[in-house]
C-alpha cells in the first residue's frame, strides 16, 4: 500500500487517526454526517430457546441479550424513547433502527414486512439492520429484504462466532459452519450488506484458531465485521456453571483472555482483514449486572485505546498483511 493510499484509507476523516475502517467513518463518509444505530426488540426469539434447537440459547448468551431498556412492544414508540435518549449523548439527524434481540428473521414473513414497514417512510432513516443466524435466512426472506434495497440500505448480521465445528458444538451454535458459508453464497448476489459477528476466547479456541476464523471471513464477500470478547453473563448457561466453580476450576474451563491478550489477537486479526471491510466493532458491552467476567470488558474506550496503541507500536494497520 502506497503511502498517500494508506493516508486516504485511515484518515476518512481529517479528526480521525484510526488504523483501521470504523462503523462511524464509513457512516460519516457513505451519508456525510452522523448516523446513530436505534437498537430495537421486536419480540423475536431463536430455534435455540423455542424448542426447535434448544431452549436455553447458545451457551454464552443471556437471557436479555440485545433487549431493549424500554417497555413498550410498539417498535415506533421504542424507536422515538432509544432516539431521544441518545440524543442526550450526540447530535445526529440521521438513523438506522436495529432488530437486535435474539434472530430477526425467524418467523413468518409477515412479521418481518411488519417491522420494516413504519420506518421505510421515515427520511432520517437510512438503513435498516436485523440481527439473525444463517440457519435462519428462508430464500423468501432474503428476497423480501433485497427489495427493501431499492428505498434503503438493508444489512444483515450473521452469528458466526467462529469458523471451528468444535467451539461451535462447545457453546451449543446448534448449525454445522457449512451453513454460514452457503448463506453467504446466496447473499453474494444481493444488495444486502453483510456484518459478521465473531468471539475471541471462546474455550479451548487457541489464538491460531481465531487467526483462521479472521482469515476465513477475510475471504468472504462480506461487508463489516464485529469482533468481540467471550463475556461470562450471569443469566445464561456458562455464567450459571462458572458461578458454581471454585476459582482454580474457573481458570481451568474458562481460561478467559486478559486484555493484553485480547489486544495482541484483534491486532493480529486487523492486520489479515481486508482494507476495505468495516470494522463495526472491537470490543462489546457486558449487560449491565449480568457480566462476571472478565470485568477488564467494562472499560470499552480503555480496550480501544489498547488496540490503537498496540498498532501504533508496530506500525501497522488493519490489512497490512491481507492477501
Amino acid at each position: 500500500m502506497e503511502a498517500s493510499q494508506e493516508k486516504k484509507f485511515f484518515k476518512p476523516e481529517k479528526k480521525s487517526n484510526l488504523r483501521y475502517f470504523s462503523f462511524d467513518s464509513y457512516l460519516k463518509n457513505t451519508y456525510h454526517e452522523k448516523v446513530a444505530k436505534i437498537v430495537l426488540d421486536a419480540g423475536f426469539t431463536c430455534p435455540n430457546r423455542d424448542g426447535s434447537l434448544g431452549s436455553d440459547g447458545c451457551f454464552f448468551c443471556a437471557n436479555g441479550s440485545g433487549a431493549h431498556p424500554f417497555s413498550s412492544a410498539d417498535l415506533l414508540a421504542q424507536y422515538r424513547q432509544s432516539k431521544q435518549s441518545l440524543e442526550t449523548k450526540w447530535q445526529f439527524q440521521l438513523t438506522i433502527p436495529y432488530f437486535q434481540a435474539f434472530t430477526n428473521t425467524y418467523g413468518p414473513l409477515s412479521k418481518i414486512q411488519a417491522c420494516a414497514f413504519p420506518f421505510l417512510a421515515l427520511k432520517e432513516v437510512v438503513g435498516l439492520a436485523f440481527a439473525t443466524r444463517p440457519d435462519c435466512l428462508r430464500d423468501e426472506v432474503i428476497r423480501y429484504l433485497d427489495t427493501l434495497c431499492d428505498q434503503k440500505d438493508v444489512w444483515l448480521e450473521l452469528g458466526l462466532q467462529s469458523i471451528h465445528q468444535s467451539s461451535a458444538d462447545a457453546f451449543g451454535r446448534g448449525y454445522p459452519t457449512e451453513v454460514f458459508f452457503q448463506s453467504i453464497e446466496k447473499l453474494k448476489s444481493t444488495r444486502l450488506k453483510i456484518c459478521v459477528h465473531i468471539i475471541n476466547g471462546l474455550p479451548g479456541e487457541t489464538s491460531e484458531m481465531m487467526m483462521k476464523t479472521a482469515k476465513a471471513l477475510a475471504a468472504l464477500p462480506i461487508h463489516a465485521i464485529k469482533i468481540h470478547m467471550l463475556h461470562i453473563c450471569a443469566d445464561s448457561v456458562w455464567g450459571k456453571v462458572y458461578q458454581s466453580l471454585s476459582e482454580e476450576q474457573k481458570q481451568q474451563q474458562f481460561p478467559l483472555l486478559t486484555l493484553p491478550q485480547y489486544t495482541q489477537i484483534v491486532c493480529d486479526q486487523l492486520e489479515v482483514l481486508p482494507p476495505g471491510l468495516i470494522i463495526e466493532r472491537l470490543t462489546g458491552d457486558g449487560l449491565p449486572g449480568q457480566l462476571l467476567a472478565p470485568l477488564w470488558t467494562r472499560k470499552k474506550f480503555v480496550v480501544l485505546n489498547e488496540i490503537q496503541k498496540e498498532l501504533v507500536r508496530r506500525d501497522s494497520f488493519q490489512g497490512k498483511f491481507y492477501g
